[in-house]
């Protein structure tokens, strides 16, 4: 089972000089995957209880396009095993000028992970 999910970085997102967003925006949308992959599997929101790997890879700036994906790879009793990879799509050209912008042949893989979810066992609602 896969989730994804792609948004665009923004002004809002950047938080150091450069335009250069926070890896913490990263794990946010890697959340929000793992919560639509406890949904299709459990019904249920769940928790994500620890992340046991986290490389950030290439940097993110405002406007670069991000896909998340995520899967779960093991199943137990109320515990779900995920990876997940951030690749970027789209990247901004401001060397060229203010609105250039290219599409990435191959994506750039920025951020990779793996983490544990939980959803309690009175919450899990598709068995």
């Amino acid at each position: 089972m896969k989730s994804l999910i792609r948004v665009r970085m923004s002004l809002n997102d950047a938080h150091y000089g450069g335009n250069l967003v926070d890896g913490a925006k990263i794990l946010e949308l890697f959340g929000d995957v793992a919560t639509e992959l406890l949904i299709k599997n459990d019904g249920d929101e769940g928790l994500f209880r620890a992340y046991d790997s986290i490389e950030f890879l290439a940097p993110v700036y405002a406007g670069d396009y991000i896909e998340a994906e995520g899967k779960i790879i093991e199943i137990g009793n109320t515990s779900r095993k995920m990876i997940f990879e951030a690749r970027k799509d789209i990247t901004l050209k401001p060397e060229i000028n203010d609105s250039a912008a290219d599409f990435l042949k191959e994506p750039i893989v920025v951020c990779k992970a793996s983490g544990t979810c939980v959803v309690p066992r009175e919450k899990q609602r598709k068995k």
